[in-house]
């Protein structure tokens, strides 16, 4: 409740957003000592607001580069995993290659081994028949000798 003695008139206060302080108006003095004040005070809040919104113009422009850094990364990251991923797979290629490359060289290597084996076979068993076949024939010789020898004592014996 207001008395008359309370009803005086007190200075009204602007409202503004939550951010903002709240700046109340000078009490009325006169006109013409105000309007010097209302000016410097009016350019005050101006500046006050500029100087709010442009932080939140910073802010805006931190997390829009922060978005575009952390897009950035993630790109680089992806191209960096796909080009893992890319040498791994051709790096089996090649081994696979190399692989395949070594069996061939194993199975030509393996087939000239055994051609060598075989031909080395071949020419011990020749060698084996023919000393064979030697021995034979000069074991045949010396027992026809032995034997001519033989008869040839019985012969000089009969006469």
């Amino acid at each position: 409740m207001t008395t008359p003695m309370t009803e005086h008139k007190q200075p009204k206060k602007a409202v503004r957003k939550a951010e903002e302080p709240v700046v109340e108006p000078a009490p009325e003095v006169s006109k013409t000592a105000a309007d010097p004040l209302d000016e410097v005070l009016n350019q005050a809040e101006m500046a006050y607001s500029a100087y709010l919104e442009a932080q939140r113009e910073v802010a805006a422009a931190y997390k829009t580069r922060e978005r575009q850094e952390e897009k950035a990364y993630k790109e680089i990251e992806y191209q960096a995993n796909k080009a893992c991923e890319e040498a791994i797979e051709k790096a089996l290629r090649v081994r696979e290659n190399a692989e395949q490359d070594a069996e061939k060289v194993y199975k030509r290597a393996k087939q000239k081994v055994m051609e060598v084996y075989q031909e080395s076979v071949k020419q011990a068993l020749t060698v084996c028949r023919e000393t064979i076949d030697q021995a034979w024939r000069a074991s045949r010789e010396t027992s026809e000798q032995i034997w001519q020898i033989f008869q040839g004592d019985k012969v000089r014996e009969k006469r």
